[in-house]
């Protein structure tokens, strides 16, 4: 009798064990689910988070593309203004202080567009300057490879001079030109229609003083950049890769936001 009370508790002993074996196993597998039906909620949730952060960028960016290029006067013009803005550009680039000019706006949080000349960009220090000025975020324009006169090219010349620089700048950077301005500002029938074709913005300049001999100073050069009777909201500002100009780049910075402007981003440009 002993032993079967003995035998009898021992089996309800290895079935409470299995019970319980049973209950932990089927926690545990309650547990999996639950963590895996978490882990796909929250997977959805980031994806839709996501979608709707790309989707609400989509929107802003197409919000605040409102900039257009005035060719009565070479201004960019804002559909709305909020205020009186500038367009800061820089020709002949990479020529020595370009890198430095493009780290001054940097500092600043100032955009603005490098035109570049293919020739240029034929050597390593030119190529990596480049991709140095691309890197830091500031867009490009195609400048010509070797700053001719379009007007004295034929056209099979002046898509030399177009097409190489695209293709070099395509190469270094992953991206062709945004921009086009001629040399001297001339532009001609064959450089217009190739801009167009290849969805390009030509762009000259509403004023621009660092050529002239008595600018070639810092000094000088920030008086009559941020003093001139030229100045206007959209001034599209010539400048070049130039040591004088960079010299003056963050005093003319400081006198803009002296005298309440903004500066615009060429990002927000559009084609015609």
């Amino acid at each position: 009798m002993k032993k079967m009370l003995i035998l009898s508790s021992l089996a309800m002993l290895l079935a409470g064990c299995s019970n319980a074996g049973e209950d932990n196993a089927d926690a545990e597998q309650k547990e999996k689910t639950e963590t895996a039906a978490q882990e796909e909620a929250q997977e959805q949730h980031d994806e839709k988070k996501e979608e709707q952060k790309q989707q609400k960028a989509a929107v802003s960016k197409e919000e605040e593309l409102i900039y257009k290029v005035n060719e009565a006067n070479w201004t960019v013009q804002a559909e709305e203004s909020e205020g009186e803005e500038v367009l800061l550009t820089f020709d002949d680039a990479p020529d020595g202080n370009a890198v430095n000019i493009a780290e001054i706006l940097a500092e600043n949080e100032v955009p603005a567009i490098f035109f570049v000349n293919g020739m240029f960009l034929k050597d390593e220090e030119g190529r990596n300057a480049l991709k140095k000025i691309k890197d830091m975020g500031f867009a490009i324009g195609n400048h010509t490879t070797t700053h001719a006169s379009l007007p004295d090219l034929s056209e099979e010349e002046q898509l030399e001079e177009l097409k190489e620089t695209d293709e070099l700048v395509k190469e270094i950077t992953g991206e062709t030109p945004a921009f086009f301005r001629a040399p001297f500002g001339q532009n001609t029938s064959f450089s217009d229609e190739y801009v167009k074709k290849n969805g390009m913005i030509k762009m000259n300049w509403t004023y621009g003083y660092d050529f002239e001999g008595e600018y070639q100073e810092a000094e000088a050069l920030t008086d009559i950049t941020l003093n001139t009777e030229l100045l206007t909201d959209g001034a599209n500002i010539l400048m070049h890769d130039r040591e004088w100009t960079r010299e003056a780049l963050g005093p003319i910075i400081e006198g803009f936001n002296e005298k309440g402007y903004s500066f615009i981003d060429p990002q927000y440009i559009e084609k015609e």
